[in-house]
């Protein structure tokens, strides 16, 4: 039996750059991560990247250091991209079909979706993925795999993923100035999804809601099917900064109080008066009913957001599987009642699941949904691409992300 390839994975987040080297098991389902490393980031802003330099440096010492603790050299990675500027889009496209037996060829597969291509973008926006959604066969919708049937008229239904042209440039910049090549570019929320989601939810209508430090991924799925995806610029550095600027502390004092005092955030509100000692000696005081009234409405602001996302799919309030939180921000305490009361839904923390011996946390989503998706790709090398598996089981990457 061949050995199961060495899979690395790299998510460059706004407060952490994180890294893992896993393979997949041979004897019990899931991956065994060999090496893993984290650093705090520098260089990036509400997921995009400011300083190509600094982040290079930071991403070569995080992925040495996952190197030394696998035992092995790694020379290309799976990496996420991030940021607001990334965008998605429905298009259609049809063709008629070209065989004289009238049956679809792979040909015809191919045409009909550079015909659902053909939309007009601004000259600094590319278009990174594209996802069939569905293919009709004369008029006969919802057909996943429409290679050998019969018909005269070939119909899809594509959504496109986009980004702006020099945000994508210089993510690929960082990597290969780390010294690394880069096997492939993945949206973050669709690698937090490809994590903690379960096909069944995706089946039923599910949304996953990735809050991270700079920004917050959402991606919605019904029948197994990516409906929408987008990136928003508000994180859990927000709430730290307003607990900055309503305690008048400093930055490092506030991201302290948010992790020790969470549970003041959305808790029962309470007058109980805590005392602090910051580095410089002074000591702070703060009721926690004062913690409450300055983050709450952050979190709040957040969830209103993803309403809005909602509403743009008109799947407002009727998501059977609900959402689905995760991301470092999904840690909060008493979140997941919040959502559910503030968006009517069923609500859950995701996390990775059958990662050996990482802990089942949810800011390691990204990075593990990164590793499944690169396993999967590998595997579709090797055998091509299985239709039977569904189109919104797996992203599959019809158009790689260009990488010079």
């Amino acid at each position: 039996m061949s050995k199961s390839p060495t899979i690395a994975a790299l998510d460059i987040g706004t407060g952490t750059i994180k890294a893992i080297i896993a393979q997949k098991g041979s004897e019990e389902p899931g991956f065994k991560v060999l090496g893993k490393s984290e650093n705090i980031a520098s260089g990036i802003r509400k997921g995009v990247i400011t300083d190509s330099e600094r982040v290079s440096r930071i991403i070569h010492t995080t992925l040495a250091e996952a190197m030394q603790e696998a035992g092995c050299t790694i020379e290309e990675v799976y990496a996420n991209i991030n940021g607001s500027h990334l965008f998605s889009l429905s298009s259609k496209g049809l063709v008629s079909v070209s065989r004289a037996d009238q049956k679809i060829s792979q040909e015809d597969i191919d045409r009909v979706i550079e015909a659902a291509k053909a939309f007009s973008l601004p000259s600094n926006k590319e278009i990174l993925e594209i996802i069939p959604r569905e293919f009709t066969v004369d008029k006969e919708g919802g057909i996943k795999n429409p290679l050998g049937l019969q018909g005269v008229r070939l119909e899809t239904e594509i959504l496109a993923i986009g980004g702006f042209i020099p945000y994508s440039k210089i993510l690929t910049q960082s990597i290969l100035g780390a010294k690394l090549q880069v096997s492939d570019i993945i949206l973050n929320p669709i690698a937090s999804a490809k994590a903690v989601l379960t096909t069944e939810e995706k089946e039923l209508g599910v949304a996953v809601v990735d809050i991270g430090a700079g920004t917050t991924g959402f991606a919605a799925y019904e029948e197994e099917e990516l409906l929408h995806t987008s990136v928003l610029p508000i994180g859990t550095n927000n709430i730290r900064n307003d607990i900055a600027i309503g305690l008048k502390i400093n930055i490092e004092t506030a991201e302290f109080v948010k992790n020790k005092f969470g549970a003041s955030i959305l808790g029962e509100r309470s007058s109980k008066k805590e005392k602090l000692k910051i580095p410089e000696g002074e000591e702070i005081s703060f009721q926690r009913s004062d913690l409450k009234k300055i983050a709450e409405p952050r979190i709040t602001e957040i969830f209103d957001e993803i309403e809005k996302e909602l509403k743009k799919i008109s799947r407002s309030g009727s998501l059977p599987a609900g959402l689905v939180l995760t991301g470092g921000g999904a840690k909060i305490p008493y979140l997941v009642d919040f959502a559910r009361k503030k968006l009517g839904l069923p609500c859950r923390i995701g996390v990775p699941r059958r990662f050996f011996p990482l802990d089942e946390d949810p800011s390691l989503s990204v990075l593990c949904g990164l590793v499944l998706e690169g396993s999967e790709m590998e595997e579709e090398e090797k055998g091509g691409f299985d239709f039977s598996k569904g189109i919104g089981e797996k992203v599959k990457k019809i158009f790689k992300i260009f990488i010079p």
